[in-house]
């Protein structure tokens, strides 16, 4: 997408230029998460059950997952510029939408609204900043792009605790009215529009499948539990719908002269592994996020100023680790970084099975910083081995697919955990339950303290318990399964070939994205 000429030559205003897109890059990365402090509130708002407020996270990463791989396309189609100020101007507007939401189906088709519109923000001006900046520039660049791509997770669950806690949760929303507005104007002064190519195509066929591929594995994922599975004609449908689209895209994948999906790409054996490895990133780190603020408000009673401030040392110890690791590689093997953020990632999953709402602040903010190390040890490493080897020609559908999987990994983790911790705390509650009889007799010590099954007052608190320790246990076994997919992908990594020394591709930082 850039314009190696053009990067030669010296650039007006190029100053105003990166904080423009700049601003339209951290408007965009606020939103993967400053809505989750708020989701308790929202569920409240809209009326909403517990897996179902969880739509409002998945339907906007499924939204920019779909919509992320054609950016290069509609850039190409109507120019840069234009594709970025409609894409900002859509951003903003559905960001007002969300806050004006007064049902859960309007919040849900709002946020698919901002991940269609926002998926672009990232990768073009990612671009705009590639073609103002000489080679020798470029480093310094993509470490600030970088930089603004993780304040999101740095200061959205602090700025959405605040806004919700002080004004109302409508406003981790509304806040993208200033910021985008800014970006809008300064993008519109001092950017320059590129050459329009009306001969640039798409492969309409092989995005319609993957489209409707995905959107209908998300409903599956996201309706399965509450309809009871296959049980439900609604989700045999779905699961149809998803494997005919699979099917028809993979078939189009190797047979078409040019699809959507490069298919040489998985022939190197580095970027396919890379790809798995970014999809279970993609699982562990949202997930665990989706997970957490339930955990911290409702079960420990955390308010969600309180939650946010807890959150936001994750981001911190992503950033903070990109920045040791973006020196570090080159001279340290990038194998044994990722081993090392794997590692770190299952221990901090460990250490969260043995949680319970009692645990204290220092551990959350402690155990949150390790997790977010670990995934700065795997950002920056998995994009330099995925296309170290990667022909150039074949990076840009690269990056495409290769965020793709991330998002994949994020929106079917969020569902999965969802469902699991409403599945296993039926579960659990039903196990618990059959040892409280009046006939047990480690139970009957029990009785004297207001808990005696025998009267309404005791079930009702019996119950209460009962359903607090099943809850408890289902996040335990959540954080249990992320735990053990970080650790099943480590011997991955010995499949990969070590790259030399000069292959760090600075050019492809937008996969952090």
């Amino acid at each position: 997408m850039s314009n190696t000429a053009a990067a030669q030559a010296p650039v007006a205003n190029r100053g105003a230029i990166t904080a423009c897109v700049i601003l339209a890059v951290i408007m965009q990365a606020l939103d993967t998460t400053i809505a989750n402090v708020a989701l308790p509130y929202i569920q409240g708002s809209v009326s909403a059950s517990a897996d179902q407020i969880n739509w409002v996270l998945t339907s906007y990463i499924v939204a920019a997952a779909i919509m992320t791989p054609p950016s290069a396309f509609l850039a190409a189609r109507f120019g840069r510029k234009r594709v970025l100020m409609t894409a900002i101007a859509g951003f903003v507007s559905a960001s007002v939408l969300c806050g004006l939401a007064q049902s859960l189906p309007q919040i849900v088709g709002f946020r698919l609204l901002q991940g269609f519109f926002g998926a672009s923000l990232v990768p073009l001006s990612q671009g705009i900043l590639l073609d103002i900046y000489t080679p020798e520039e470029r480093g310094s660049a993509m470490a600030l792009f970088g930089v603004s791509v993780m304040v999101g997770p740095v200061l959205g669950p602090v700025i959405g605790g605040w806004l919700t806690d002080n004004i109302s949760w409508r406003w981790v929303f509304y806040i993208n009215v200033p910021i985008g507005a800014l970006a809008f104007g300064g993008i519109l002064v001092f950017v320059t529009e590129t050459k329009a190519n009306a001969q640039a195509k798409l492969d309409w066929f092989g995005f319609g499948m993957m489209s409707l591929f995905i959107a209908a594995l998300q409903l599956f994922l996201d309706r399965g539990e509450q309809l009871d599975w296959f049980s439900s004609g609604e989700i045999v449908v779905e699961a149809l719908v998803a494997a005919s689209a699979f099917y028809l895209l993979l078939v189009h994948t190797l047979t078409a002269e040019k699809s959507f999906v490069n298919p040489r790409l998985f022939l190197d054996r580095n970027f396919a592994v890379c790809m798995l490895f970014i999809f279970v990133v993609g699982v562990t780190y949202l997930a665990s996020l989706a997970l957490m603020t339930p955990y911290l408000q409702t079960l420990m009673g955390y308010p969600v100023i309180t939650a946010g401030i807890v959150m936001g040392p994750r981001g911190i110890g992503t950033m903070l680790c990109m920045f040791i690791v973006g020196r570090l590689i080159g001279k340290v093997d990038t194998r044994f970084l990722l081993l090392l953020g794997l590692g770190l990632t299952a221990w901090a999953m460990y250490d969260m099975t043995g949680w319970t709402p009692d645990v204290s602040q220092w551990t959350i903010v402690s155990v949150g910083f390790i997790q977010g190390a670990g995934l700065g040890f795997l950002f920056v490493p998995l994009t330099t081995m995925a296309f170290s080897t990667l022909p150039a020609e074949m990076r840009g559908d690269g990056t495409g697919l290769y965020n793709l999987s991330r998002n994949i990994g994020s929106s079917v983790g969020i569902s999965v955990v969802s469902a699991l911790i409403v599945e296993n705390t039926q579960v659990n509650h039903e196990n618990i339950s059959a040892y409280v009889t009046p006939f047990n007799h480690a139970f009957q010590q029990q009785a004297a303290q207001g808990l005696s099954p025998l009267s309404e007052a005791g079930r009702a608190a019996l119950n209460e318990l009962v359903t607090l320790q099943s809850t408890i246990i289902a996040y335990m076994d959540d954080f249990k399964l992320l735990m053990l997919m970080s650790i099943v992908v480590m011997p991955l990594v010995f499949l990969l070939r070590k790259p030399g020394a000069s292959s760090a591709p600075a050019d492809h930082a937008a996969v952090m994205e």
